[in-house]
């Protein structure tokens, strides 16, 4: 009897732990960030600030990889930097705006291209986007190669 009780107690206690630990990854890290109308992207001439609409957006202190964006570009930027090695994270399950198996499938098959937002938004972070034809734009933050052609090297 004294072993069922120490088992079903060990499986209580897994099952409350698992739990805590699936809202903590899902919903307590994450906060909704405020609206914006303009994402930079950088361009062979430089930076340059694009119009956006239905701009949805989450991000954590926890990790500088956990901001995920989602929009509509008003205009589609001239000569983009492209980001070779573009690989979308995932998002919560709430964030439905934005599905990285689908991202990761239109960049494989050319349905969307991957530009440089910013190089360096935090330190070896940079922030990438994912642009569609139609101008539906898709962002995260994915760590940088640091090698002597892209002239960052510690």
């Amino acid at each position: 009897m004294n072993g069922k009780i120490v088992g079903i107690g060990l499986l209580v206690i897994g099952a409350v732990a698992g739990g805590g630990m699936w809202y903590l990854q899902e919903y307590h890290f994450y906060d909704r960030i405020p609206a914006t109308d303009t994402m930079i992207v950088q361009t062979a001439a430089g930076p340059a600030t694009v119009p956006v609409t239905d701009f949805q957006g989450i991000d954590a202190d926890s990790s500088p990889l956990r901001w995920r964006a989602c929009a509509v570009l008003s205009e589609q930027p001239a000569d983009p930097v492209p980001f070779d090695g573009a690989t979308p994270l995932g998002a919560p399950g709430w964030f439905d705006c934005f599905d990285h198996g689908q991202l990761t499938t239109d960049l494989a098959s050319g349905a969307a291209r991957a530009v440089l937002g910013q190089a360096e938004i935090r330190p070896d972070v940079d922030r990438v986007l994912a642009i569609y034809p139609d101008g539906r734009v898709y962002g995260w933050h994915q760590y940088n190669d640091k090698t002597p052609e892209r002239g960052v090297m510690d």
